[in-house]
């Protein structure tokens, strides 16, 4: 299972220079709800949304979620091995939640700072 990051999904819709592979959209996809937000926030800051709406429909709809519940909030209160941003820790709260769960996860995911938290919490990174 693929845990998809914001930083991924919005390279695939604003089809920027550094984009996943086809093959990614084919392998089963779960997030955090927070994605859908994000993904909502950015079109719309950018004024993208009556553009590129159906598209982000499309991507959010192929996407499982987990919901932030109090167990997923909980853990991103607690510290992690390196300095992460708010919405990183709950995306990260997010895989331990699925992994605790013995799920098999990897992260894609184009932001190097959340590489370097999920690297220093053994999270195995997707080939994207």
């Amino acid at each position: 299972m693929i845990y998809l990051d914001t930083s991924v999904a919005l390279a695939h819709l604003l089809v920027e220079d550094r984009k996943p592979a086809e093959t990614l959209w084919a392998a089963p996809l779960i997030a955090s709800r927070l994605l859908e937000y994000e993904i909502w926030n950015r079109l719309n800051a950018r004024g993208l949304s009556s553009t590129h709406g159906e598209a982000a429909r499309d991507l959010i709809g192929r996407v499982a979620f987990v919901e932030l519940s109090t167990v997923v909030l909980a853990r991103a209160l607690e510290p992690f091995p390196v300095a992460v941003r708010t919405l990183d820790a709950l995306h990260l709260a997010s895989i331990e939640f699925l992994r605790e769960r013995r799920q098999i996860v990897e992260l894609a995911t184009y932001d190097e700072r959340m590489l370097a938290a999920a690297r220093a919490l053994g999270i195995p990174i997707a080939k994207i």
